[in-house]
């Protein structure tokens, strides 16, 4: 098999493939067995028909038809490599010459034409500096985390008086469009100023104490008539305010494993300081994408993009949301682009996932979907997504890799030491150097 390259675009390639006589035969020969299996001829067992008796009975082109179709993903993937190319998507397939329509032609050609990720010059990471905002610690981070552990021990006590922000209220709901009943609830707890429910539920029931009621206008939030403006019926039928535990030593004691107040405090300022530490690590791995969004610029495949958009808004069933499509096609612009950015950067780098950190991520995502490792680790082969999750893989380790060797400040100049986060330099260098010292 030999493929020549045409550039249509940037973005765009059409490779001309051609496959032999002997590159053909055992596809055909495939397809002289398969079809045969599917065909009834008396005086022969299926899958035993000589090829002329079968091309006298199917005609020889149905048996052409068969091999192309058989052989296109692996000739297409094998032009792929020899081209170097990173395609996005499926290609347009176009069939030029098939075997035995001219005399004395026995080989295939067929065209195909895909997008591929566009040519990105990024600059080097030890270039890039970066500034992020400093980890500070104070003493009303640590009060708001001691207050939130209460909150998990504290007991709801029913009052007698108007509902105000914070306080749980239990409440019956009613929903008309028009005229038309559409969806009603009884005995519903909510939290005043949590937002999580209905918009303007938290300004309707503020100020109502047990049994009173009152309506407002909203647009439903789920079911067929999402998004339609509602006449929002509620009535409180309770109200409750959450009392906390004193905060004291026998309070650490009952919500840790200290036995002090102070122990406790001290064990939350600390982790307060490594949540901040993660997001600062997280805020430096978004400017590192600015920075490397600024300092490239490059097309996106347009094919690409308008198919994740229809895709999005079919699904939705806004295909004719005109303003949505335009937000969805930013957002869809945005992520590829950095997707793409991070591709290069994991090239650059010359990033290999090894397979443990494929293991490691997999068994990490089965955690977060609550499924048995082995199970979800069967269930992303059978769906195809192994490449995909070692390209986001290499992406993640690409990002910490550059982290390493840029340079990391924050707003007064001091450097910021990523490591516990993201590791080191030294890290990567250590299994090459155990595994030297083993061959020693």
């Amino acid at each position: 098999m030999t493929s020549a390259l045409e550039q249509i675009d940037e973005t765009t390639v059409k490779l001309t493939i051609s496959v032999t006589e002997e590159e053909l035969a055992p596809v055909m020969k495939h397809a002289y067995e398969h079809v045969g299996e599917q065909v009834n001829i008396p005086g022969f067992r299926k899958g035993k028909v000589p090829p002329k008796i079968l091309e006298q009975r199917v005609g020889k082109g149905t048996i052409i038809e068969h091999a192309v179709n058989d052989g296109l993903a692996q000739w297409y993937a094998g032009a792929v490599e020899e081209q170097g190319l990173r395609p996005y998507g499926a290609p347009e397939i176009e069939v030029t010459k098939l075997p035995g329509v001219v005399e004395g032609e026995e080989g295939l050609e067929f065209t195909a034409t895909v997008e591929v990720r566009p040519t990105v010059k990024l600059p080097a990471a030890k270039d890039i500096t970066i500034v992020v905002e400093p980890i500070t610690v104070t003493d009303e981070d640590v009060e708001a985390r001691l207050t939130s552990l209460r909150e998990r021990f504290g007991t709801l006590v029913t009052v007698d008086r108007p509902a105000k922000d914070g306080d749980f209220v239990t409440l019956d709901l009613s929903a008309k469009v028009g005229d038309e009943d559409v969806d009603s609830v009884q005995g519903t707890s909510y939290q005043v100023g949590s937002g999580t429910m209905l918009e303007g539920l938290d300004e309707a029931v503020t100020g109502l104490s047990a049994g009173e009621e009152t309506t407002f206008e909203a647009p439903l939030a789920a079911g067929p008539q999402a998004g339609q403006k509602a006449t929002i019926k509620v009535k409180v039928t309770a109200v409750k305010e959450r009392q906390l535990p004193d905060a004291d030593d026998e309070f650490a004691q009952l919500a840790s494993e200290f036995d002090t107040l102070e122990e406790l405090r001290a064990d939350l300022e600390e982790q307060t300081r490594r949540i901040k530490a993660n997001n600062q690590a997280m805020e430096a791995r978004g400017k590192l994408l600015d920075e490397l969004d600024k300092a490239t610029d490059f097309p996106l495949p347009a094919k690409v993009i308008e198919r994740e958009v229809h895709e999005h808004l079919a699904n939705e069933n806004r295909l004719d949301d005109d303003v949505h499509r335009a937000e969805v096609t930013e957002e869809a612009q945005k992520a590829l682009r950095a997707q793409i950015l991070l591709d290069q950067l994991a090239d650059d780098l010359e990033i290999e996932v090894e397979e443990n950190e494929l293991l490691e991520y997999l068994v990490n995502s089965s955690r977060q979907y609550g499924m048995d490792p082995q199970s979800f680790i069967e269930q992303v082969q059978r769906a195809g997504q192994i490449p995909a999750i070692v390209a986001e893989v290499a992406r993640s380790k690409a990002t910490a890799y550059a982290l390493r060797r840029a340079t990391v400040k924050d707003t007064a100049g001091k450097a910021v030491d990523l490591s516990a986060i993201i590791g080191s330099i030294e890290d990567e260098t250590a299994p090459q150097a155990k595994d030297e010292a083993s061959e020693d």
